[in-house]
């Protein structure tokens, strides 16, 4: 169940919600905050997927709201829908280029264009994923979106697929930037050139009388010739390179003649030279309705890290060094900034954790343990080392971390638990690693009920255990030469 909430005072904003939330109540669970203060709080205990932030609604401070996002980026991502004033403000809030925002719209689009939004979300709910849940993401992914003749369209599954890349850490807020103008300049592309039929000669004459193109859009769009006409939206998200292609349904273009124009000042036609230059690779097929680019992922390393943990000294490993040794007394937790980690039980390679499996540490945290492994670098890595004491003294003072952390650090020993007990040639080993996890839950709760009893009151709704997934299965690596310690850089 994904939580929509929504800040708004406004009845036809909250009717419009409300009524769309019924045609998905299996999938999305409505709540709505009339209130700064309430829904500040809700953000910061119950960390919604998407909001829904109401411009028009005076008594909301949704600037403050995005602030409190923003503050934490790590913590609170997720989509948000903006509705706006008037179309001034559309427009200042798209430039703010904010990282979550999915679309912003008029009160009246929103209105009519709300519910269709929501079943993209249902129909494409892989990319609705749960911070903690990394460890499941990270190989192939392919699909396909069919986008719409409108405008708001390509917006939406625009932001909705790059803000799902960063969020996932595949790409990189360079490329975020560079992926964005690509997508947006193929189709409009699509849209205009291709499935609308307007000429290049006919954009360039309507641009020169001072004309808006949305209004030549909204003529063309609704022309029976065209009106049934969709684009194609094709990713292919690899591990290492990324493909996409847009394809539209219309008769094509000379693509080699705009591609080989020099010295375009035209006021309009440099889109795909623009787009040549963002992307790794830009190709068309020999008709001109379809085009392929490719991007370069970010591998193992994070985009963001969690705004509790700045303070803390970042340490960087070389290959082979060990991080901590089993059965060695320390209860320091790190996060996985970047890099692979190789871990060992019983000099057995059982693991190798990268960012996306967010900490290294864990259990002796927890409990107070002895190292159940040790853990190595594989090549050049970094990690914040966060010391116990310091901590919880942090967490006292930000309690909706403790519920956060206690829930991600929970599900990962319930995954870690369920592969440990299929595992092979383990016997009784097993078992004692799951009474481990038991208690190690148990201190998690506690840690959640301590820092965050008060937080939970001031909520809306109590915090919900996060849903248990299948942990994804990793590559196994090679084995490791001995390793040693030794003296490294640390940095703050």
């Amino acid at each position: 169940m994904k939580k929509i909430v929504t800040f708004s005072t406004n009845q036809r904003v909250i009717d419009t919600v409300q009524k769309s939330c019924e045609l998905y109540s299996a999938f999305f669970n409505s709540e709505i905050f009339g209130s700064t203060e309430s829904a500040v709080s809700y953000i910061n205990y119950e960390m919604p997927e998407i909001k829904v932030l109401d411009y028009t609604s005076k008594n909301i401070d949704c600037a403050k709201i995005l602030e409190t996002i923003n503050s934490d980026a790590w913590l609170h991502y997720g989509g948000i829908i903006a509705v706006a004033r008037d179309a001034e403000q559309v427009q200042q809030l798209e430039e703010l280029k904010d990282n979550n925002m999915l679309t912003v719209q008029k009160l009246d689009d929103f209105e009519r264009h709300f519910s269709r939004i929501l079943r993209i979300l249902y129909q494409n709910q892989q990319f609705l994923y749960t911070r903690g849940m990394q460890d499941i993401i990270g190989g192939q992914e392919s699909g396909l979106f069919l986008c719409n003749n409108d405008p708001m369209d390509i917006r939406f599954y625009t932001n909705f697929l790059v803000s799902y890349l960063y969020n996932t850490n595949r790409i990189s807020d360079d490329d975020r930037y560079a992926l964005h103008i690509t997508f947006m300049e193929m189709l409009t592309n699509a849209l205009e050139h291709g499935n609308l039929n307007i000429t290049y000669q006919e954009k360039t004459d309507w641009l020169m009388k001072g004309r808006d193109m949305l209004e030549l859009i909204s003529e063309r769009r609704v022309d029976p010739r065209y009106c049934d006409r969709k684009i194609h939206i094709s990713y292919a998200i690899g591990k290492t390179v990324s493909a996409f292609r847009i394809k539209d349904e219309g008769e094509g273009f000379d693509w080699r003649a705009i591609m080989n124009k020099k010295n375009n000042f035209d006021t309009h036609g440099r889109g795909i030279s623009l787009s040549k230059q963002c992307v790794k690779k830009l190709t068309y097929n020999e008709r001109g309705n379809q085009v392929t680019f490719t991007i370069a992922n970010k591998v193992n390393a994070v985009n963001t890290i969690p705004g509790i943990m700045k303070p803390f000294d970042t340490i960087e490993y070389k290959n082979k060094e060990v991080v901590c040794r089993e059965n060695e007394m320390s209860n320091d937790l790190f996060f996985i900034v970047s890099g692979r980690f190789a871990v060992y039980v019983k000099k057995k390679l059982v693991n190798v954790l990268t960012p996306n499996d967010m900490f290294i540490g864990e259990m002796a945290f927890l409990l107070n343990d002895r190292r159940t492994a040790t853990v190595v670098s594989v090549g050049s890595c970094r990690v914040i080392k966060v010391p116990k004491s310091a901590f919880l003294s942090l967490i006292r003072k930000n309690p909706h971390y403790g519920i956060f952390l206690s829930k991600v650090l929970a599900q990962r020993l319930v995954n870690q638990t369920s592969a440990t007990i299929k595992a092979k040639n383990l016997g009784k080993s097993a078992v004692r690693t799951s009474a481990k996890s038991s208690a190690a839950l148990r201190t998690a709760s506690k840690l959640a009920s301590r820092g965050g009893a008060k937080a939970v009151r001031q909520a809306k709704s109590p915090v919900r255990p996060a849903a248990s997934r299948p942990t994804a299965s990793r590559p196994a690596a090679s084995r490791l030469a001995s390793a040693r310690p030794v003296q490294r850089k640390v940095s703050r």
